[in-house]
């Protein structure tokens, strides 16, 4: 890996970052322009422009014919979205969950992990499957904002036709002023996913590494980092419900937007190699189970179930190296996880749910 490779590859993290930031904000005041809640706001329009890294780095991916890269890079991201970005914001503020997101959002997390499980069982993401994924993305998105909408609409509006002439005329100059922030963002990104592919192509050849691998970690964490920055931002500045939303909306929109666009528009479709149908996806299934549980318990997330979280993520980063580089303490660190780890965890969170439903009943 030359010294221009590693330089590009750096600069491809920093463009996208800034890239999905500046997107995030011109995609965020125009959300507020047209009227919908900050739930809303990030289930839907900062969950799109977070995802952008993901669909970029996708889309050059799988027409580079590196499949590997593309389904890693989806997959470790919703890992990280769970385990990484809302365990960091609950080990710094507890996270209040809202019960939409419970009765809704989540279980459609969980019901669409399992369902690209079922559409990967042959070995690809073909057309069909993008046009259901994709239909899905659209659907979910208007349902959001439309309902949300609605509410807002319950709320009379005080002001006067001539306050609401300004304001007309003021939304239209804002409206302007965002869009192009959002296609000088998008731009952004789009430079910085070919130069972080290419580099993690260089870093896979020198460390032995297989793609799918480098998809998982490194280029998933990379491309959760817009993701990363929102939910801690928004979680110090007391907008706990915009860093749940936007980790769970950018999971829906990575598996339908992202997943879909690049099953539908890639010639051959997105290629599913097979240690990532028997271990990867799985994992990201059970990160998407694990959540209904942890929300549904006081509908927040505590410092120690961030904790939990971000102990979950370095065990899963751990294996992954164990696994590519065959060390020869893999075979116990799996066997301490299988029969320890995961029973306990599963255990406790039984605990929990029971222990919020008898106080749920006690209360009714």
């Amino acid at each position: 890996m030359n010294i221009i490779t590693l330089i590009l590859f750096i600069a491809g993290f920093v463009l996208l970052v800034f890239g999905a930031e500046i997107l995030v904000k011109g995609a965020s005041q125009l959300a507020l322009v047209a009227g919908v809640s900050p739930l809303v706001i990030g289930l839907t329009i900062v969950a799109y422009c977070t995802s952008a890294p993901e669909l970029a780095v996708a889309l050059q991916s799988s027409y580079d014919g590196q499949a590997d890269i593309a389904l890693g890079n989806i997959v470790g991201s919703n890992i990280a979205n769970i385990l990484l970005i809302l365990g960091i914001s609950a080990t710094m503020l507890p996270l209040v969950v809202s019960r939409q997101l419970v009765r809704l959002d989540v279980p459609l997390m969980i019901g669409i992990s399992f369902l690209l499980l079922f559409m990967s069982l042959d070995g690809q993401l073909g057309r069909v499957d993008g046009s259901i994924l994709l239909a899905g993305a659209i659907a979910y998105t208007l349902f959001t904002i439309i309902q949300s909408r609605k509410e807002n609409q319950e709320i009379p509006d005080q002001d006067t036709p001539q306050t609401q002439s300004r304001q007309s005329r003021t939304s239209l100059k804002k409206i302007v002023t965002q869009l192009g922030l959002i296609v000088f963002g998008l731009g952004m990104l789009v430079l910085g996913s070919r130069w972080l592919i290419n580099g993690a192509i260089a870093l896979a050849k020198m460390f032995g590494w297989s793609e799918l691998i480098i998809g998982l970690t490194i280029i998933a964490v990379g491309t959760s980092l817009p993701e990363i920055a929102t939910s801690i931002i928004a979680s110090i500045r007391g907008e706990r419900d915009l860093a749940v939303g936007n980790a769970i909306g950018s999971n829906i929109f990575n598996i339908l937007l992202v997943l879909g666009m690049c099953s539908l528009i890639v010639p051959d479709g997105v290629q599913v190699s097979t240690p990532a149908l028997n271990f990867d996806i799985p994992v990201m299934i059970a990160v998407a189970v694990a959540c209904l549980p942890i929300f549904f318990t006081g509908y927040q997330i505590s410092r120690w179930e961030g904790f939990l979280f971000l102990s979950y993520y370095g065990a899963y980063t751990l294996y992954l190296f164990l696994n590519a580089t065959q060390h020869q303490a893999l075979s116990r660190f799996s066997t301490i996880m299988m029969t320890f780890v995961v029973p306990l965890t599963i255990v406790t969170l039984v605990i929990l749910v029971m222990r919020s439903i008898r106080t749920t009943i006690k209360s009714g």
